[in-house]
């Protein structure tokens, strides 16, 4: 994560912007007397929020640690033609 001061933030934040948002990495801005803060796009935000609520709910962590396992096994669900075809939207 890249690291500026609020000052030099301040002084550039359309670039620093642009970059948080096309870059999809997160900006930890400095302050000399208080907390420091993050910069990050709404969108990686968002895909973040999703992750912790996923980690977060033990009964879907293990339903995927069982497909997982079944998985590996060979054992899992197959999809047919027709239903992989739609899956894809072909």
């Amino acid at each position: 994560m890249d690291t500026t001061t609020v000052n030099k933030f301040r002084e550039r934040l359309k670039s620093f912007v642009e970059q948080v948002v096309s870059h999809h990495s997160p900006l930890r801005v400095t302050r000399r007397s208080g907390a420091d803060f993050v910069v990050m796009s709404a969108e990686d935000w968002e895909r973040d929020q999703e992750t912790l609520y996923v980690l977060q709910n033990t009964s879907l962590m293990r339903q995927i640690a069982e497909s997982s396992t079944t998985n590996r096994a060979g054992k899992g669900y197959t999809p047919t033609e027709g239903q992989m075809d739609e899956i894809l939207s072909i």
